[in-house]
């Protein structure tokens, strides 16, 4: 078991106390009931690697009110998540980037309507070996060491680096199925999915091997979600990164307001099929009712007022027939 999963199971008595005082109550204003311990049933979710561990302690939560119910969660990825979903294997689709065209016609040709709904903030994270003593990279930077003609080999060979760092390039990348590789690649390369291959370790959805890679070269480098950087911050160390305005860290704060030029949202993806089941609609509107409180205590970056208002009106869309992402 990855110690990301670790971390969820441990933390899931303390998330008890918070989710009990803020999530317990039978009616949660709009006349669902998220908490009867009555329900029973299967639910099927699948997707990002990112955005699982915060689905697993949110079921892991809801498991305990509804002992009943069975929530598998599992992490092939943001695009091997949207193909499960889009066959209809899958009730909900935990994604680290929104749909794309390709998707979409995919969910429309099985007759699968959908919402996007936001659950958490990240700071995608660029990390190095604790060792380096490079603090701030500029986007240009990122671009010369990982665009698809790059040719560069050591931290020396990155024009106007400070300070000057001899060691060997090893990088680490998610692989092509993972959401945060396509945001990556977009934000950095300008292109989804256009990134060097030559002397790249593809570490597929396991973001735990980029922490071992990294931790045991010098001149590690790799990216994933901010709740990794921060279950390992012992292990890695984060840059800061220059866009044009100055070097900003990863952190809920700016990726709330939205200055670090990695940051971006998470989301989960019910289908409206799903939630004709009363107990995926109860595991989903749970999921809102105490997303903030148990991302805080497992590393995601919480919502703001304004996103987890905006996240309730989508969920109340779908449940009423309206607000499909989907046309047919």
């Amino acid at each position: 078991m990855s110690s990301k999963w670790w971390l969820v199971l441990a933390a899931s008595g303390v998330l008890a106390i918070g989710v009990a005082a803020c999530g317990s109550s039978d009616d949660n204003g709009d006349g669902s009931d998220t908490s009867s311990g009555n329900l029973s049933g299967d639910i099927r979710v699948d997707g990002s690697s990112t955005v699982g561990p915060l689905t697993e302690a949110i079921a892991e939560e809801f498991n305990a009110e509804n002992p009943d119910v069975k929530v598998t969660v599992g992490t092939s990825g943001t695009g091997g998540g949207f193909e499960k979903f889009c066959a209809g294997e899958t009730d909900i689709s935990d994604a680290s980037r929104p749909i794309e065209e390709d998707e979409t016609k995919a969910c429309q040709a099985k007759g699968i309507a959908y919402q996007e709904i936001q659950v958490a903030n990240d700071a995608l994270t660029v990390v190095a070996n604790p060792d380096n003593p490079v603090e701030c990279v500029t986007t240009d930077q990122l671009k010369s060491v990982w665009e698809p003609k790059s040719t560069l080999k050591n931290w020396t060979d990155i024009q106007g680096l400070q300070p000057s760092f001899d060691a060997d390039l090893a990088l680490y990348s998610p692989g092509t199925d993972s959401g945060t590789f396509d945001f990556f690649t977009d934000k950095i390369n300008g292109e989804e999915g256009a990134q060097r291959t030559a002397d790249v370790n593809d570490i597929g959805e396991d973001d735990n091997a980029t922490v071992t890679g990294v931790s045991g070269a010098e001149g590690g480098m790799g990216y994933f979600g901010f709740s990794y950087y921060q279950e390992n911050q012992d292990k890695v160390k984060a840059l800061s990164i220059d866009s044009g305005d100055g070097c900003v860290a990863p952190s809920a704060e700016t990726a709330q307001d939205g200055s670090y030029y990695l940051s971006r949202p998470l989301f989960a993806y019910p289908s409206a099929k799903a939630l004709d089941n009363e107990t995926v609609d109860a595991f989903l509107q749970f999921y809102l009712d105490n997303i903030n409180a148990v991302a805080e205590q497992v590393g995601f970056i919480p919502m703001t007022d304004q996103q987890s208002q905006a996240s309730q009106q989508k969920l109340d869309a779908i449940k009423s027939g309206g607000g499909s992402a989907t046309t047919g």
